[in-house]
């Protein structure tokens, strides 16, 4: 449905308690929860022009459909709609984050920050390797339909590894590329998953206005039962989820494999 043009006379009121910007927000979200714009959205001019008020207020009502994961605005670029949906991903699995995108029917890319050797004692340690060892360093801006979706960082052993440095990674999964280019398989390991603010570089990168909450997954991945991967992956939490299953019998059941599960009894229901 589109929604006429509103004439000078005409200014479209925000009845409610609060500030004018939540107000706005409000009435935003329902009009987008009504898919009155299909196909763009209006700028900053045209929402004070509409509603009678100033560009401040369209401003902070913006900012907050943004931390919700509703309206996407980049700089110099016009604000949109998001796309809808959240990337689903059950907790236990020997997942790339390029399937998980790509299984959901959206689009992936990358860009490249970057792809280089260089030396990090703390990860070096991660890895049960020494502090001087040559790791292979590839940090990525991950994109699902063109959205910012996570700020991917991943350190491996140079050694095993310095094929990939000539390897594009804007439309490839990580995991691939090892098997094919280097003959290694991850076969497992163990994540981590919490909760952190974004950084003032991070959010610029995922087009959020910090501080805003994000997921941090780190990984170490194993190959044949040793380290052999670190991994910082911090994704938007406004699309992206991590799911389990249980039962009051056997607790939860991670996925790991197409047909194969592990139970954590210790989270047995009462």
């Amino acid at each position: 449905m589109t929604t006429a043009p509103m004439t000078a006379s005409a200014v479209r009121s925000l009845p409610g308690p609060g500030p004018l910007w939540s107000r706005l927000q409000r009435d935003l979200r329902a009009r987008i929860g009504a898919d009155e714009f299909p196909d763009t959205f209006p700028g900053e001019h045209a929402l004070a022009a509409e509603y009678g008020i100033s560009r401040h207020t369209v401003r902070e009502a913006l900012r907050a459909l943004r931390q919700e994961g509703l309206v996407v605005a980049h700089r110099g670029r016009p604000p949109r709609v998001a796309a809808d949906g959240v990337i689903h991903q059950p907790l236990g699995a020997v997942y790339s984050l390029f399937r998980s995108v790509e299984s959901s029917g959206r689009t992936q890319r990358s860009v490249v920050r970057s792809l280089q050797v260089l030396t990090h004692p703390e990860v070096a340690a991660h890895l049960s390797m020494p502090a001087t060892t040559p790791l292979t360093y590839l940090e990525r801006v991950r994109l699902a339909e063109e959205e910012p979706l996570a700020l991917d960082q991943v350190w491996l052993p140079a050694a095993e590894t310095h094929p990939l440095l000539s390897t594009d990674f804007t439309h490839t999964a990580l995991y691939d590329e090892l098997r094919t280019r280097c003959d290694v398989v991850v076969s497992g390991g163990q994540e981590d998953i919490t909760a952190v603010l974004a950084t003032d570089e991070q959010a610029d990168c995922l087009g959020l206005s910090p501080p805003t909450p994000l997921l941090l997954i780190a990984r170490t991945g194993c190959v044949e039962g040793s380290p052999f991967e670190y991994r910082r992956t911090f994704v938007r939490s406004d699309r992206f989820a991590v799911t389990a299953e249980f039962s009051a019998k056997d607790g939860y059941e991670l996925t790991t494999g197409r047909d194969r599960r592990s139970t954590v009894t210790a989270s047995r229901l009462p």
